[in-house]
């Protein structure tokens, strides 16, 4: 998306692919180098330095995050869910993606993920125990989701409590807290979290953006 809102700051994508943020700082999230807030746009200038041309930007809770029309992902911000598995009051291109061509990228509280061009699927950040990283968490950098193995992801939402994926046929899968997934008597506790990607047997979606 050309715009994302974070806790209290936004980021915003121009057509010339640079990238802003304002509004109020903590842990680095607007990307400056400091922990000031900014009460009118201001071009992060470290994204500008890598002379790429951006075309996303995501964001929530502390963190943030900013892809190229190349495919390489940024982050900087809270520690959980940045990327890096460390703070950083800067973008910084995430280790754990490069060599990867990312097409798609979500944030939600303290939780991120990304869709590469091949189908692929990672998630990274803080996980709670509703399972919505699709595996055994924490986890400070990028994992790819291992039972989605064989599916080709066009694009994935992550959330607090749970994350829905759509494939190339737009079958939606889900994983998380019962309660959250749709999948009806498909689950039998609610409270109890799957954490293994599973089709919504009554739900299809029209997928735009398949890598």
């Amino acid at each position: 998306m050309g715009v994302a809102l974070g806790n209290g700051f936004t980021l915003a994508v121009t057509d010339a692919g640079a990238v802003f943020s304002f509004g109020f700082s903590r842990d680095g999230a607007l990307g400056h180098g400091s922990l000031g807030s900014e009460v009118l746009p201001r071009r992060i200038e470290a994204l500008t330095q890598t002379r790429r041309r951006f075309v996303a930007v995501a964001a929530d809770y502390w963190h943030a995050l900013a892809l190229t029309e190349e495919g390489d992902l940024y982050g900087w911000g809270d520690e959980r869910a940045n990327g890096h598995g460390r703070e950083e009051c800067t973008p910084q291109r995430v280790a754990a993606l490069i060599g990867q061509c990312v097409k798609l990228t979500n944030a939600m509280y303290c939780a991120s993920c990304a869709v590469t061009n091949k189908g692929e699927l990672f998630t990274w950040g803080e996980s709670s125990a509703e399972g919505n990283l699709g595996h055994e968490g924490p986890e400070g950098t990028p994992t790819r989701v291992a039972g989605l193995s064989g599916v080709k992801v066009a694009a994935a939402a992550i959330g607090w409590r749970h994350t829905l994926v759509a494939d190339a046929d737009g079958v939606v899968w889900a994983f998380g807290i019962c309660s959250s997934l749709g999948l009806g008597a498909a689950v039998t506790v609610p409270s109890v979290p799957v954490q293994t990607p599973t089709p919504i047997p009554t739900l299809r979606v029209r997928v735009f953006n398949s890598p």
